[in-house]
């Protein structure tokens, strides 16, 4: 049987629909026989398998996308991972995130396996994702998704897509969308680990407790005091870890809740989503 002849123009335009190497599509057609169509599924088959392949690498870079509905009482942070800067910062990248966003807003599933389910022109998140391994070379995934629902949600993406927060507030009135921005910033910036010390586990409780016993203990304290003094350094950690609580940072004498009352009485917020790199 003779060899069968592939044309550049067909390599190019598999190149061009799929993003994958000229030689890896001058392969792939060749051993379809010149199918397109099948061409194409070997190039998907091999890009799962880089996939499964890099699955063990870190995948510490990337863009984070948080996006509100029209309404404003839905938002969704995304964050698609790669593995080096120089991917993160490439355009198509960034709009592949953007797409995805948009995607899981306009659905706003469930779960992250959900969002890898829904379909992007025609295929599912899934499958882009093995296609833009094989494309880029790199371990690529949506590593987070997060949703939030309130009756008016905010959001805030910090230092150029490196981390997107959403918070949620009580009162569905557009006026307070800046202080709601504000709190996004916060979040940001402070790291709160729980909304208000109800929200933290009983797991970091815990563990807060026996670092300030230990301290205190090498501190030279008396044993029957320990507890004591691990409960004092409790309510400092929640009081610098956990939103409601923590200092506002755009006024050093307030704290967060404060801050909102002074918008209106009534005013707090119910949940905050961050999702940032690393």
């Amino acid at each position: 049987m003779s060899e069968i002849t592939i044309s550049a123009s067909v390599v190019k335009e598999l190149r061009d629909i799929t993003g994958a190497g000229m030689m890896d599509c001058k392969k792939a057609l060749t051993e379809a026989n010149g199918d397109f169509d099948k061409a194409i599924e070997l190039l998907r088959l091999r890009g799962q398998k880089m996939s499964e392949k890099r699955a063990d690498r870190d995948a510490k870079e990337g863009v984070v996308i948080a996006l509100v509905n029209d309404e404003q009482n839905k938002g969704i942070v995304v964050r698609l991972s790669c593995e080096t800067d120089f991917v993160a910062k490439n355009e198509d990248f960034v709009n592949l995130t953007k797409e995805i966003a948009n995607l899981a807003l306009k659905h706003f599933p469930e779960s992250r396996e959900a969002l890898n389910a829904l379909e992007l022109n025609g295929i599912t998140i899934e499958t882009v994702m093995s296609e833009q391994v094989a494309k880029i070379g790199e371990k690529i995934e949506v590593s987070e998704y997060q949703f939030l629902s309130a009756p008016l949600v905010t959001s805030y993406i910090h230092m150029g897509n490196k981390a997107g927060v959403l918070v949620g507030l009580n009162m569905d009135d557009k006026a307070f969308v800046e202080a709601g921005r504000d709190v996004a910033m916060q979040v940001a910036a402070m790291k709160p680990v729980a909304l208000d010390k109800d929200d933290v586990s009983q797991d970091i409780i815990a563990k807060e407790i026996e670092i300030g016993k230990e301290i205190a203990r090498q501190e030279g304290k008396p044993e029957e005091m320990l507890e004591k003094i691990a409960q004092g350094k409790l309510t400092k950690f929640f009081k610098d870890n956990t939103l409601l609580n923590q200092i506002f940072v755009k006024d050093g004498k307030i704290s967060v809740a404060d801050y909102l009352k002074s918008k209106n009485p009534n005013l707090t917020a119910t949940a905050f989503k961050h999702v940032k790199l690393g």
